[in-house]
């Protein structure tokens, strides 16, 4: 069992930048991040290969966000830039031990995921 602990969530003005930490505390083959509106569904937004390093975005993110991983630390980041409105959301980071391919842990259903955060709240305003 690998937990997820989430941090660096908060308030920012449109345009501003912000950036999430996910400390965890095992080892495991691909990192993500994905975000949920209430009354929507969560949404997979980037996603690493903590071997490789290759990553995946959502177009709706591609360009702004970065994820990063600091591999000594068992820690992945989110580098938000050029946040909108838009963004406004619950953080969720995520973990699985057998999907490698970050494509997959993005575009996927959820509920594939194995091991998942407490969220961090982000909201911003215009």
């Amino acid at each position: 069992q690998v937990q997820l602990v989430e941090s660096g969530g908060g308030s920012v003005q449109a345009g501003g930048s912000l950036r999430l930490s996910c400390a965890a505390s095992g080892y495991t083959v691909s990192m993500g991040w994905f975000r949920q509106v209430p009354g929507q569904e969560r949404e997979g937004i980037a996603a690493i290969d903590t071997n490789s390093g290759k990553t995946y975005y959502a177009d709706s993110v591609k360009g702004r966000f970065a994820i990063s991983r600091d591999n000594a630390e068992n820690t992945a980041y989110l580098q938000m830039n050029n946040v909108g409105p838009e963004d406004t959301a619950m953080y969720y980071c995520a973990a699985d031990p057998y999907l490698r391919n970050p494509a997959t842990v993005v575009r996927g259903p959820p509920s594939q995921i194995t091991y998942w955060g407490q969220g961090t709240q982000v909201t911003v305003s215009s």
